[in-house]
């Protein structure tokens, strides 16, 4: 189990709920829009990140407010580790500084990238189901967000590699200093490195998960990391300074690992993913899922946060998914809009039913 105790406060639709007494799998059910999303977006902000709909902080509030701070929320869980409370972990927004998102663990000011130290979050949504089709930039958040499992201090990397980017891109277009930009393409490298050495670690080892698996009834992808520049420190700082005159024309930076890309095919066709028909794609995400969740599950609690998936899926891959859920380790959160396709495992489960943001123990 990983987290329990979990409380609301003020958050979209939700005034005021709390999640107790929690199981390893864990079905929130209701018609769309009553709240249940809201509730697994929740828990994918107690991660460094946007959460899974990578909204803005001021969307977040819910808007009438009652006793509440106008403009604010807090989300806060307790960490479960071998059956005891090993931490408490809460995130919040102030209604002075409404985009401006604060983190405590164990009451003490917390960054965002901290909370990755701690247990790992990972979901899969009904809008993820574009992901192979959709940019490189989406899928390079797929797999930072999916890296953190495995290098809880991947955030921190992704996001000074990102700052430095922006700053050598003003730099270079107001005709910056040759050694402001030395010293700016020096943490590009140093950062940039770390990010695709962690990037290729990460498909690595869910390649080698996915091979273990049986080519049905999910479809099985092959995975291929495709870097944007050296993986070498040296020589991505050289590529940099050779290619500024090119990169300022581009406004913007043509080499380095903030151009990588993951490429996916299917292992029975050898086909695209992005070719794939929708089932298709959706399996193998699916198979993705389940794989990152055995390395996500590896030394620290883990959270799966599955949306709205059971429904779309037939009898027999419906149980197969709910059989590897339930050998692995991570905690199970999933939605649906009745419990009928989770009758294999509703004596197991912990139940709420939402409805209107409010919620109900079954």
């Amino acid at each position: 189990m990983a987290l329990t105790k979990i409380t609301l406060q003020n958050f979209r639709n939700h005034a005021a709920s709390e999640l107790a007494e929690t199981a390893h799998f864990n079905l929130l059910v209701g018609e769309n829009g009553a709240g249940k999303t809201n509730v697994l977006e929740a828990l994918s902000l107690l991660s460094p990140g946007r959460g899974l709909r990578r909204a803005n902080l001021a969307e977040l509030a819910r808007k009438e407010s009652g006793e509440a701070a106008p403009g604010a929320f807090a989300i806060g869980a307790s960490l479960i580790e071998q059956g005891q409370v090993s931490a408490r972990l809460g995130t919040y927004t102030e209604a002075e500084r409404p985009t401006r998102r604060l983190v405590r663990i164990n009451s003490a000011e917390a960054t965002a990238s901290a909370l990755s130290e701690w247990h790992a979050v990972s979901w899969l949504t009904p809008s993820m189901d574009g992901l192979f089709t959709d940019s490189a930039g989406a899928r390079r958040r797929f797999i930072d967000r999916m890296t953190l499992a495995i290098e809880p201090g991947h955030a921190k990397n992704v996001s000074s590699l990102e700052n430095a980017l922006r700053e050598r891109n003003k730099l270079l277009e107001t005709g910056g200093e040759a050694r402001w930009l030395d010293a700016i393409e020096a943490q590009i490298a140093q950062h940039g490195t770390v990010v695709s050495q962690n990037r290729a670690r990460l498909i690595a080892l869910l390649s080698d998960e996915l091979s273990a698996l049986p080519p049905e009834p999910f479809a099985r992808p092959v995975l291929s990391y495709r870097p944007g520049g050296p993986g070498d420190v040296a020589e991505l700082l050289a590529e940099l300074a050779r290619a500024r005159p090119r990169d300022r024309a581009a406004g913007r930076a043509l080499t380095g690992p903030h151009r990588d890309e993951l490429e996916v095919f299917m292992a029975s066709s050898g086909v695209p993913a992005a070719s794939c028909s929708t089932g298709e794609q959706k399996a193998m995400l699916i198979a993705i899922t389940l794989a990152h969740g055995v390395l996500a599950s590896t030394g620290r609690p883990s959270v799966l946060l599955l949306d709205e998936v059971a429904a779309h899926l037939d009898p027999v891959r419906r149980a197969e998914l709910f059989r590897r859920l339930g050998q692995g380790k991570a905690q199970v959160w999933m939605t649906g809009t009745e419990l009928a396709p989770f009758s294999d495992i509703e004596g197991q489960a912990a139940i709420w039913r939402v409805s209107g943001g409010q919620l109900e123990r079954l």
